[in-house]
């Protein structure tokens, strides 16, 4: 784990299939995932992700919970487990990625990442504003921070034709900034947005 960049000083080293186990055999308790989040331990904090209930969340909540974000994975799992299933997480991405934390700021893109892959219901409208707040933050340097904002940019581009065209283009004018972070977001984006493959994905899906 730590050879990864994974926080170990309160984990026990449980895999994530071994956590989705017993996440499957508890199934949702969001009362529980308040008392397993308070214990600190790392696992366990993934286990509540898992088994809390979005309906049942309140935004203070989120806010907590986010704060003690210390480790990149902690910071997806709840993302894409949790947050991203809760009615605050266009307002999550709008605030969380002008956060000065960097797993804060990470968990802002990293939401925007799961809206692009698994939210079928937003609109490439809302997508789009995030273009903007990719542009503007690109030159912070923290490494989670600036892979976050990389994930974001391919794969909102990577979501349909329209898109791709605009996330090149945005790739584009974060490559002009003078930032290191920026120009490694940029061309590493570029690379797979205009490669033949995902081309031929994206042409493929809008003649269907």
């Amino acid at each position: 784990m730590a050879r990864y960049g994974i926080q170990t000083r309160n984990a026990l080293g449980l895999p994530i299939p071994k956590l989705r186990k017993l996440a499957k055999e508890i199934g949702k308790n969001h009362s529980l995932s308040l008392q397993l989040w308070r214990t600190g331990i790392h696992e366990a904090r993934i286990l509540a992700s898992i088994i809390a209930e979005p309906s049942e969340s309140t935004e203070e909540q989120l806010e907590e919970w986010v704060k003690d974000f210390n480790s990149w994975d902690l910071c997806d799992q709840c993302c894409i487990n949790f947050f991203s299933k809760t009615k605050w997480t266009h307002k999550k991405v709008m605030d969380w990625t002008k956060n000065d934390s960097e797993f804060i700021k990470r968990a802002g893109f990293v939401l925007m990442v799961v809206r692009a892959v698994h939210d079928k219901s937003v609109t490439d409208e809302i997508l789009m504003k995030y273009f903007s707040i990719m542009e503007e933050e690109s030159d912070d340097e923290r490494n989670y921070v600036k892979k976050a904002v990389n994930w974001a940019l391919r794969q909102i581009g990577k979501r349909n034709i329209n898109l791709n065209h605009l996330a090149i283009r945005t790739a584009q004018k974060i490559l002009a900034k003078e930032a290191r972070s920026a120009k490694w977001i940029a061309s590493d984006a570029l690379r797979e947005l205009t490669s033949e493959k995902i081309q031929l994905q994206l042409k493929a899906q809008e003649q269907k």
